[in-house]
This record gives structure tokens, sequence and C-alpha cells, in this order.
């Protein structure tokens, strides 16, 4: 069998088995001093794919950091089939200030891909993640979390309309798909339009390490290194059951009609049956509810974390559940024996 081939990007190359921890320069701070991301390419002996895990394009985001560094530090890659980039702060500005967009301008640097050598400072930042990390690879996987104040069931975006990012998304085994193209900018967006197929994994909330969703989401990179055979003691996960949501007819945010303060009565992931009281809001003396119900029967994505809301404040991210499905869940909540699909 042939040897790997080196890894290259602007300024240096990482060999066939070998690791290589970097703080790649992307831009300069108002002192002229660099702004450096770290980056860890490990290049296996033989040959395979070129998989980049990022995370942290939101600076507030940090499951998604630990899944990156665990891969990378933790796993046992003596025998990788191919090359891993793994980036597992790409917005350093925003992390240093815990915020979710770069404090220069408050831009978002997962609306700046694939970047421009001569336009705004957060273009310039993504052109040069892009150009040396993510456009030499084959196939990616961007970690999210929700923003502040909510908080998110782990479930897989994707465009599942090309083949090639629907068999990544596939791989990946999550048990919630929602299918879109994704906005302009967008990391994974452009890179799939690109041709390397890329996915948006989101997973719980802000400003926390919660340790159930990154385990779970290690299984997921676990179960795409099985599909494109980077590991080969690694196997594809099928989580059991899976919904694909396409239509938008099929999800929806339930938004506050009146301002005051948010009782949840389910937590994310749960189940709600149409007519399901999902939250309460009420006003400082509890003298004037407002009953929020589930329009459809359908699986809480995401919800509300901070408990204090305005009118047109979104509460939560339900999507509907085709019956066979539905009937697996229910089983599955009840604490029934499992069932799959």
């Amino acid at each position: 069998m042939a040897d790997n081939e080196a890894f290259t990007y602007n300024g240096g190359k990482v060999e066939p088995g070998e690791t290589q921890d970097i703080r790649y320069g992307i831009s300069e701070t108002y002192l002229g001093d660099p702004v450096r991301i770290p980056v860890t390419i490990i290049n296996g002996e033989r040959p395979g794919p070129t998989v980049f895990l990022s995370a942290a394009a939101h600076g507030d985001e940090l499951n998604g950091i630990e899944v990156v560094r665990e891969v990378a530090y933790e796993w046992d890659l003596a025998d990788l089939a191919g090359t891993l980039v793994c980036m597992p702060v790409m917005n350093v500005p925003a992390f240093l200030a815990q915020q979710r967009y770069l404090p220069i301008y408050d831009r978002d640097l997962n609306r700046s891909f694939p970047g421009s050598e001569t336009s705004t400072g957060a273009k310039r930042m993504a052109h040069r993640i892009y150009q040396n990390f993510i456009a030499p690879c084959d196939l990616g996987i961007d970690f999210h979390t929700s923003t502040r104040g909510r908080t998110n069931m782990l479930h897989v975006r994707a465009d599942m309309s090309d083949p090639a990012v629907a068999r990544l998304a596939n791989a990946f085994g999550s048990h919630v798909i929602i299918d879109s193209s994704g906005s302009s900018g967008m990391l994974r967006t452009e890179s799939s339009a690109s041709g390397t197929p890329a996915i948006t994994v989101e997973m719980g909330e802000a400003h926390r390490f919660q340790r159930e969703l990154i385990d779970e989401a290690l299984a997921g990179v676990e179960s795409v290194f099985a599909e494109y055979g980077l590991r080969g003691t690694s196997t594809v996960n099928w989580p059991g059951w899976r919904t694909v949501i396409s239509d938008e007819n099929e999800k929806t945010w339930l938004r506050a009609d009146a301002g005051g303060i948010v009782d949840m009565h389910h937590d994310r992931g749960a189940l709600v049956h149409e007519g399901d009281r999902i939250c309460t809001i009420t006003n400082p003396f509890k003298d004037d509810n407002v009953t929020v119900v589930a329009p459809f029967t359908g699986l809480l994505v995401g919800v509300l974390e901070n408990p204090v809301v305005y009118p047109g404040n979104p509460l939560c991210h339900l999507v509907e559940l085709k019956d066979k499905v539905r009937r697996v869940v229910e089983r599955e909540q009840s604490g029934a024996p499992e069932t799959t699909l």
C-alpha cells in the first residue's frame, strides 16, 4: 500500500506519520501583535481522507472545543488512515472575550467564509483559515452550541440534497437531522459548495462543557471515522431511530406572545403531544398566566434556558415526528425496552 501524502499549508508541511501543534497567524491586534489560532494536524502513515474538525467559530460555544481536543490528544491515532486537521478554537478574539461574535465590529465569523484577502477583518481571518485548513480537506465536521440563554439536544444540520453531505450526516449517527442548505458565509455551506462535504453539529448551550453531549458527539466522530475508513477498530453507529426534517412545515420556533418569567415544563429532547403544555409565562405577581401549548406532536430540539422573555422571544424549537418514529420515541422515553427502526 502506498504511503500517505504530506499535508501542506502556507508556511509548513506535515509529513506522513507526523503530528504538529501550531499556532497559526490569522490577523493582528490593535498593537500589531499576532492573532493566532491553535491547529493540530495528525498525518497518518497510511493513505485515507483528510478530515477537518472545527469548533468555536462562535467564541462562547465551548462543547465542541472539548470534542476536538479529545480526538486530537486522547484517542489512539497511531494507525490512522488519512489526515486530521483539528481546530478547537477558530474564533480566538471572541473566545478571549467570551462572547459569540468577533469583538471587532461584532461580526460573525461563521457568516464570513470562504473569506477574502482584501475585505473586512472577519473575512480576512476566514480566508486564512479556509485556504490553509478547510479547502485541502475531503470532508469536515463543524461543532456549535445554541446561543446563550437556550440549549439544544445534539443534532446535525446538513444539506441532504447533496449525496456526499447526506452520507456524512447519516454516518454521524444522530437521532435528528435538520435538512437545510445553510446561509451564505457559513463554514458548512461554503465548504460543501466547493467540494468538501461538511455538516454542523449542534449540541447544548453556550459557556459550558456538558459531558453527556461531548461523549455523544465523540461517538458520532468515531462513527464517521468508521464510515470513511480512518480507524479500522471503529464501527458505524445506528442511533436506533432517526428523523430527517426537510419540510419547513415539520418544524417551528414557538415564540412568546407576552413578556414575563417562563416556567419551562419539558427539557430538550422531550417528546410533547399536540395540546401539551410546554411552558407557562407569568408576571411577577403570578396573576396573569399565559400557557404555551404544542401545536403538533413533536420533539423539543431546543428550549429556553434563560427564564425571562420579551414578546417575540423564542421559547422552543419543535420538530414533527412521523408516526413510526414517534412510537419508538414514546417507548424509549417511557422506559420500555428499546425498539429500533
